[in-house]
């Protein structure tokens, strides 16, 4: 055994310790970081723009800067994306982190010299969390592995631009080099299913101890272990015991994991995105993730349902309550300013402050009223296989507002990996859970306006095939929960 484990938790303790000073004085923290971001814009033509210099306070700020999502901020953005210095954020940014947007094409998302140190500490420090919490650091011995975009990098107007973690693999530390994998040129493949089948190559006869990824392609990855080694992915992988995770709720996941793991392992959940890192699993004790107040972004919250009125009230740390949906929005050091980001999170803890993602504030079902979110149709799920050998690879919820005979349903597709005995039985208890999930739905089922969810047995790697007709398979790519409208079930019916 080297002396990495050692010094591991040497250094795990200084983090905790210092992120202990931020996190048990959030208001102190949160109004250091938006004094600064104010200070370092106040003469970029955005913070000309708005006044930055009359700012003093977040009063100030909510009359001076409107909410904006990327559509809305692209004035600015294209002239960053020109090569033009002092727009949104002082001088230029290092990269950009390329997006695919739904009707901008594809988004460019600033990363600059001051934000991307908290991209590579976070996904660090979450890590340094889970050894101080533990001990457990023999781990750091052994391979590392994070299932990724392309890190080959573009270049416009002399600012290199990719995928976010493309972008973050040119980050990992020099102590972490020899442990990583896969190979540079097996991460440099395009095609996500000739690189997945790279990986399990090369890692096949390896000691891989940490893996990483969004569940449903890493889902991917273990069920190509099996077939290769004909075992679970816990006997390939002796000591492999923490799963990094983040994009999507990993709850609806666990029980086909573990069913490939062939045991449990330890799970550490993070909040990244091209826009920043917004909290990691701090306990695996404790519901939620630890929302990051020092990572040189400012947060206000709306709550859900005011987002679309007229001038919603703008909450910052201090204001806001538990249980709460709330929509995220952010102000960051690399540019970023009142930026809707789209997701949704609730608070679980205010001791510190822990959240969840909830959904996506354009990803919910309201045909009728009921605005179901996405939390809520994976909790439902949960409820409606536990205790049972139900297992799911994937799914997404749809409404069906004009069917050809009877009333209005929910459309749930699902790819099963151990369907349900009886059909009518789950559909019964998934009605049920989510009756109790959202009481507007259990109003509309009560009053006869909508039937109970109708469920439709999606083909085997219908789910893969769909991604990969649309050009979105690997990555980062991933499903939406649900669709207020049935873009995704029509062609998933269609297979």
């Amino acid at each position: 055994m080297s002396l990495k484990p050692f010094f591991a938790k040497i250094f795990a303790k200084k983090i905790y310790r210092k992120t202990q000073l931020w996190a048990n004085n959030p208001i102190e923290t949160q109004s250091k970081v938006f004094e600064d971001l104010i200070r370092q814009a106040k003469n970029t033509k955005f913070g000309i723009d708005h006044h930055f210099d009359q700012i003093k306070t977040t009063e100030d700020f909510v009359k001076h800067v409107p909410i904006r999502d990327y559509e809305e901020l692209k004035f600015y953005i294209e002239k960053v994306v020109k090569g033009e210095e002092n727009i949104l954020w002082k001088g230029k940014p290092i990269y950009f982190a390329k997006t695919s947007g739904t009707t901008s094409g594809a988004k460019y998302i600033p990363i600059t010299k001051e934000s991307m140190p908290f991209h590579i500490e976070a996904a660090r420090n979450a890590i340094l969390n889970y050894i101080h919490e533990t001990g457990q650091a023999d781990f750091v011995d052994g391979k590392m592995i994070f299932l990724q975009g392309s890190p080959v990098l573009e270049e416009k107007n002399r600012i290199k631009l990719g995928r976010l973690s493309g972008i973050v693999a040119h980050f990992v530390p020099k102590y972490l080099q020899k442990n990583r994998m896969p190979s540079w040129e097996t991460n440099c493949i395009e095609d996500w299913e000739t690189k997945v089948n790279a990986i399990v190559e090369e890692t096949f006869d390896q000691n891989m101890t940490v893996i990483s990824g969004i569940p449903s392609w890493v889902q991917m990855y273990f069920e190509k272990l099996h077939q290769k080694g004909g075992k679970p992915v816990g006997e390939i992988f002796k000591n492999f015991n923490l799963f990094i995770y983040g994009g999507v709720n990993y709850e609806p996941y666990r029980s086909k994991f573990e069913n490939l793991i062939g045991r449990k392992v330890d799970s550490i959940e993070l909040f990244p995105a091209s826009e920043g890192f917004f909290a990691y699993q701090d306990s695996q004790k404790e519901k939620g993730m630890l929302l990051l107040l020092n990572s040189g972004i400012f947060y206000e919250f709306i709550k859900s349902d005011e987002f679309y009125t007229e001038n919603p009230k703008r909450h910052t740390i201090g204001e806001v309550e538990l249980g709460i949906n709330y929509v995220l929005i952010i102000s960051t050091n690399a540019g970023l300013w009142s930026y809707n980001i789209g997701d949704t999170i609730q608070f679980t803890s205010l001791k510190p402050y822990r959240i969840i993602v909830s959904g996506r504030i354009k990803h919910y079902i309201s045909a009728f009223g009921e605005h179901v979110i996405g939390k809520e149709v994976e909790s439902a799920l949960q409820e409606a296989i536990f205790g049972s050998n139900i297992s799911i690879n994937e799914f997404t919820v749809a409404p069906q507002i004009n069917p050809n005979q009877g009333l209005p349903y929910h459309e749930w597709c699902i790819e099963f990996e151990n369907e349900p005995e009886d059909i009518e039985t789950f559909s019964n208890a998934l009605d049920n859970a989510m009756r109790k999930q959202n009481m507007y739905y259990d109003d509309l089922i009560e009053g006869n306006v909508l039937r109970k969810v109708v469920v439709t047995n999606v083909v085997k790697n219908g789910f893969q095939d769909y991604m990969k007709s649309i050009g979105k398979l690997g990555g980062q790519n991933k499903i939406p929960r649900l669709s207020n409208d049935r873009k995704i079930v029509d062609l998933l019916n269609k297979k």
